[in-house]
């Protein structure tokens, strides 16, 4: 496994741990914002290892905020990361998973991209566009023994939530049927699903994991 995030140090005990388990794994840096750089991180990846099998496109950040105040700077850093790095990553590992005529292509998109969400008329723009990158590519690969799906995370308690005001916590908790956020197991455990043998008859769907908020 290559896990990659802009620091690759960040990502430590991400490696212990799977090295623990008897596992293998590495870390790698990369700025996702740039489509290029990610581009041939995956070449390099593909490279170094013989081949490509799983892809899980896991990057976001936020930039909240109005649409009246939005700056043009915002909106593009956002789809920039969260929408066009994805695209770039697909497309790069879609040439390898066609060599191997199998692959798993996991992109984290949110309930935001479904529904839609005050405030982050940027976030559920790119979200929403990760869903529809990810139906069109199950179309165009799914002959290829390549599926492509996309899990969408409600509120789960990563720092991002919790950099969230206790009250607004609350108040989100209170239209959750769960009566509490999600965890990184949760989505983990879908994940892992998505990517295995099992799910080999599931392509271009979206897998809400949300505890229910959405439906």
């Amino acid at each position: 496994m290559v896990a990659v995030a802009r620091n690759a140090e960040a990502l430590a005990d991400v490696v212990a741990s799977i090295t623990a388990s008897g596992g293998s794994a590495e870390a790698r840096s990369c700025d996702l914002a740039d489509a290029a750089a990610f581009a041939q991180l995956v070449e390099d990846v593909a490279s170094a290892h013989g081949r490509l099998d799983i892809l899980v496109n896991n990057a976001g950040i936020t930039r909240d905020g109005l649409i009246l105040r939005m700056s043009d700077e915002d909106f593009d850093t956002v789809l920039a990361v969260n929408l066009r790095s994805c695209f770039a990553g697909c497309r790069a590992a879609s040439r390898h998973m066609l060599r191997g005529k199998w692959g798993r292509i996991v992109n984290v998109g949110s309930v935001s991209g479904i529904s839609g969400n005050a405030g982050q008329a940027n976030y559920a723009a790119a979200k929403a566009g990760v869903i529809g990158l990810t139906k069109t590519i199950a179309q165009e690969l799914g002959s290829k023994g390549i599926t492509a799906n996309v899990i969408a995370p409600g509120f789960i308690s990563t720092d991002m939530t919790d950099a969230l005001p206790q009250v607004v916590k609350d108040k989100a908790i209170e239209h959750i049927p769960a009566r509490r956020f999600g965890t990184p197991d949760d989505i983990a455990s879908a994940c892992a699903y998505i990517s295995s043998d099992e799910a080999s008859y599931v392509t271009g769907h979206v897998l809400v994991v949300d505890g229910g908020m959405t439906m």
